[in-house]
């Protein structure tokens, strides 16, 4: 079997900048809600789709926030978009799938505590990290856990991983530490582009291992010198950068079994009543199966 975890905070997104606007009969604003819907009901039209969890962001603050003024917040996102989390969670329920809302993690530690879960649970032949999230790349184990991207139909096992970014995939929290992650608001540390981050951690693997001293460096890099320097006046603060962007793999998810994962159709009773209040009752046709309650 296969598992779909799926981030469903970048789906939103996706949905709210990729869908075009639509208002329910209400007036309210449901296009990211819509789209999702329909994304939703594409992947579990799929062969092969069988079992899936879905992942959001309940609130965007986390822990992290606590560790580091800078982190990302919601401040500035457009409240057509924010309004619509709720809905986007009563869709995924609705529709029958394994809801993770997190609120003091994030989603994207939920599907990293998912996969490290269920990667050897019996039966399970890959876990599908359905995200372009470079987070998630740290998650990668072989081509038993691999990188998802749905909209582009790309998959990264740990070669794909190391193709894309220079490093393996345990490298990649030290990589963003280092380059820093805008998404996040991980500002990484000056000098320290993806080329020479590269080159040096698929040396040394970790920051920690990284000499001060560039001239015991065993890896040629342009301007070593001021890497070193900036590496050794801002090393506590690459150590945070890089906790910030290390994902936590042990929510305390409810799930303990991978059969709680198993999609058993969508609820009916939720759906329909769901499906009209976003003005989508044609969404419907497109269940390919039902259960009941």
């Amino acid at each position: 079997m296969q598992l779909h975890l799926i981030d469903g905070t970048y789906e939103l997104f996706r949905s709210f900048f990729g869908a075009p606007p639509a208002t329910s009969p209400s007036g309210r604003e449901v296009g990211a809600a819509r789209g999702l819907l329909r994304s939703l009901l594409a992947l579990l039209r799929e062969e092969g789709t069988s079992h899936v969890a879905i992942a959001f962001d309940h609130v965007i603050e986390s822990f992290r926030n606590e560790l580091f003024d800078g982190y990302k917040t919601g401040a500035g996102m457009d409240p057509a978009l924010w309004q619509q989390f709720p809905l986007a969670e009563r869709v995924s329920e609705a529709l029958g799938l394994v809801v993770w809302p997190m609120v003091e993690f994030e989603a994207d530690d939920a599907l990293a505590t998912g996969a490290a879960r269920f990667a050897d649970a019996p039966g399970v032949e890959r876990i599908l990290l359905c995200s372009p999230d470079k987070d998630l790349g740290q998650c990668v184990r072989g081509s038993k856990v691999v990188l998802f991207d749905r909209r582009r139909g790309e998959t990264y096992d740990a070669d794909g991983i190391r193709e894309k970014f220079g490093v393996d995939p345990a490298s990649i929290p030290d990589l963003l530490a280092l380059v820093g992650d805008s998404a996040d608001g991980i500002p990484g540390l000056p000098r320290w582009g993806m080329k020479s981050t590269a080159t040096v951690l698929g040396e040394y693997g970790h920051l920690d291992a990284i000499p001060d001293d560039p001239s015991a460096w065993t890896v040629k890099v342009r301007g070593a010198k001021g890497l070193a320097d900036k590496l050794r006046a801002g090393r506590a603060d690459a150590q945070l950068y890089r906790t910030l962007a290390t994902l936590r793999t042990d929510v305390p998810l409810p799930e303990t079994e991978v059969d709680a994962l198993r999609w058993r159709g969508a609820r009916r009773s939720l759906l329909e009543p769901l499906c009209a209040e976003i003005g989508d009752q044609r969404a419907l046709d497109r269940v390919p199966m039902w259960r009941e309650g």
